[in-house]
């Protein structure tokens, strides 16, 4: 799993495997779900990034496994 943010282009993107992606949706406004072959969700984009959550916040990343 891989997280990336990219501050230039004001997004967040969440890679959940590598399978190659065949199709996206956006599913609600500036939020990009990526599928494979299989259907299966394989990676999650949302743009504006900045509007939604606040610029400090995405210089500090936290990780739980619960």
């Amino acid at each position: 799993m891989r997280l990336k943010v990219d501050t230039k282009n004001d997004a967040l993107y969440l890679r959940l495997d590598e399978s190659a992606v065949v199709e996206s949706e956006e599913v609600r406004p500036g939020i990009i779900l990526d599928y494979n072959a299989e259907d299966q969700v394989v990676g999650i984009e949302i743009l504006g990034i900045r509007k939604r959550i606040p610029e400090q916040m995405l210089k500090r990343l936290e990780f739980e496994t619960l």
